[in-house]
Parts: structure tokens; sequence; C-alpha cells
């Protein structure tokens, strides 16, 4: 039976999603991971002026990046298939190569993912083949309100390890965004994943190039910590809110699965990452933020 007729299947976990499932010792109550989207799923999408995407680097590293456009920018003309129009310089934005893509409105806490590969790229946008799509809840979400602003050509500004002021964006920052890769044995269920990890300022340590990441309590998946079961490399995303700019970071990740007394309140697991490199874009994200509050499970979390 095919997506459009209704199927009812869903998808397996793989093989390194599994066995992370195992190390923490407990699993999904569900996995309503569909290999479709449903009809609510696509409107979602439709609706949304931003978008988080997972893409690969020349080298397999994975990218976190974020596009945007008006609302609608973002089509969905059947249950397999997404359209993202414009042109944007996100890495890896080719035909044939593997995408993971995060929908999250910031103003309700709404989030749905969809993991899949490019089918077509041209100067009018991109077409995704979408092969995963499912819900996450709406935990560690902070609410914020964006006014759009006037797009401007981003400077870029490369570095390695962290600089001063990455340091301090990180060291403040309640939301970022993770891009993982499974192993290429297993992209077949597997690929790339764009995910979000959120929690009150300073739940994210830094020490020197290394960033300490508390793994709260979730959805059980552990699509983000399986796949860096497989392959260590990760993409990270920070934004800042009040200047648009945008802190892209890739770096080499190691998990504690039981670091006891270690990290923050509410620290079930504990992921370090050594960043090797990074890139600021300025002003490329182009919104300005009103805050407006912690989501419940991130108050009852602690910070470094």
């Amino acid at each position: 039976m095919s997506p459009q007729d209704g199927a009812s299947e869903f998808l397996a976990f793989h093989g390194d999603e599994l066995a992370a499932q195992t190390l923490a010792g407990q699993g999904p109550k569900s996995a309503r991971m569909r290999p479709f989207m449903p009809e609510q799923h696509r409107e979602f999408f439709t609706g949304l002026p931003y978008l988080f995407v997972a893409t690969m680097d020349e080298q397999g590293w994975p990218v976190a990046s974020v596009l945007s456009g008006r609302p609608g920018f973002v089509r969905s003309p059947d249950p397999v298939t997404l359209h993202i129009e414009g042109v944007h310089d996100a890495e890896g934005l080719t035909a044939g190569r593997n995408i993971g893509l995060l929908g999250l409105d910031l103003t309700n806490r709404r989030r749905n993912r969809a993991n899949g590969h490019v089918a077509a790229a041209d100067a009018h946008g991109l077409t995704v083949r979408v092969a995963q799509s499912f819900g996450n809840c709406a935990q560690y979400i902070q609410t914020r309100q964006p006014t759009a602003m006037a797009p401007t050509a981003a400077l870029v500004e490369r570095f390695e390890g962290l600089d001063d002021a990455a340091r301090a964006l990180i060291a403040a920052a309640d939301t970022f965004f993770v891009a993982s890769r499974s192993r290429p044995e297993i992209e077949s269920d597997g690929g790339l994943d764009m995910s979000h990890r959120g929690g009150r300022p300073g739940f994210v340590g830094v020490h020197g190039n290394t960033l300490a990441i508390p793994d709260f309590r979730g959805n059980r998946f552990y699509n983000t910590l399986g796949n860096l079961l497989g392959d260590p490399r990760t993409g990270l995303l920070f934004l800042d809110f009040a200047t648009g700019d945008l802190l892209q970071l890739q770096g080499r990740a190691e998990i504690d699965w039981t670091p006891g007394s270690a990290g923050p309140e509410g620290t079930e697991r504990l992921w370090r990452v050594r960043v090797e490199r990074g890139w600021r874009r300025r002003g490329a994200f182009p919104f300005a933020w009103t805050f407006g509050d912690y989501a419940p499970t991130t108050l009852k979390t602690g910070v470094w």
C-alpha cells in the first residue's frame, strides 16, 4: 500500500539507534516513524518561515544550517515530497545528497522531522524526497516571537576551535541544533538527522574547545546519540537571537552513558564535543526575536 493510500506501517530503528537505547537502558514507548508525511505534518511545514537542515560537506562531515523565506517557501505537493523555494547557501544542497529536516515553530513549541535526499536542485529551489517522517514532543523548547527583517548578504568568518565570541554565545545559549549522520553501512535505514536541544542559559558547558552537553530525558528514540555511536562527527548550530548571527561548528563527540553526578541537574547522559572548526555568518538569520517563556521541562533542569 502506498503512502497516498493511507499506509499505516512504521519504520524500524537502525542498529546504532537500537544500541544507544540499550546503553541508555530504555527505549521508546512507541516509534511512529513513517515513510511518508501525514497531512498535518505537510501543512505544518508549509506554514514555516524557516527550516533547520542537516547536510554534508565534501569530506562527509555533517553541517547544521537553517534556511528561511516567506511562509509558504516550503510546499508539499504529495506525502513524500517537500519543495523548498529559493537559492540557499547551505552546503550539500545538491541532487542525490542526503538531507535531514527539522520543522520547529518557536512560537508554540511544535516540531516535526523529515529525513531523505535531495531529488532535484536548481535556480528555483530544491525538491526533497522524504524517507522518514516523525513528530517530536515540545520538551525544552523556549518560545520566541519572530519579526521578519530584510535579508542581507551574510559575511562569513572562519576559525579553528572556538574564539572568545563563540564561547560567550554558547555559554549564554538556551537553544542549539545538532546535525548527525548514520554510518554508511546502514544509510538505507538512516542518513542525516537534524535535532533540537534546549535548556536554561548555561546548560552547555564550555571548556576550552570542548563542549559538555547534558542529555536530558526525551523521547527515547536516541536518533542523535545512535548516529554518534556509528560516526562521531557532528555539526552544531547556535543562533544569536539578538543579532541574527549564526554560529556553525564541527567536531567529534564522545558519549558518557553513566556520568553519575557530573553535569547539571536532570543529566541522564553526557556528551562532549571537541570542536575542530567553525564559522560565523553575520546577520544570516533575518528575524528579530522577542523572548516568550521557558518550557516547563527546561525549568526542571540545571546549569553548569
